[in-house]
């Protein structure tokens, strides 16, 4: 079992950045695939970015376009998304998830465990 808590989502102006972190519980955090989706108001979850156990990130480039970078620390049991050049449709609450190593990261059915989300809002 892991329980995840997301944190850092906040309202920030246009062409900001904002550090999302995500903390989880348990101690095999360095054996699961941590992701990142979003969801906006009337619009389905969608993948953002991930980091799979052994260290290797896959973006959404369609999304993310070079603004955004995943990362963990182990030792801290925590998953963090840095958000650059925010825009106003980046506004969205952002989700972490954790999923076991060997499925594929950038879909909600790779992810068995998930956080309670953080609202980022992008005022413009």
């Amino acid at each position: 079992q892991v329980q995840l808590a997301e944190s850092g989502g906040e309202l920030v102006q246009a062409g900001g950045s904002l550090r999302l972190s995500c903390a989880a519980s348990g101690r095999t955090f360095s054996s699961y695939n941590m992701g990142w989706f979003r969801q906006a108001p009337g619009k389905e979850r969608e993948f953002v970015a991930a980091i799979t156990w052994r260290g290797s990130s896959i973006s959404n480039e369609d999304l993310v376009k070079g603004r955004f970078t995943v990362s963990r620390d182990n030792a801290k049991n925590t998953a963090y998304l840095q958000l650059n050049s925010l825009k106003p449709e980046d506004t969205a609450v952002y989700y972490c998830a954790a999923g076991p190593a060997g499925r594929g990261t950038t879909t909600t059915t790779g992810y068995d465990y998930w956080g309670q989300g953080t609202q980022v809002t992008v005022s413009s």
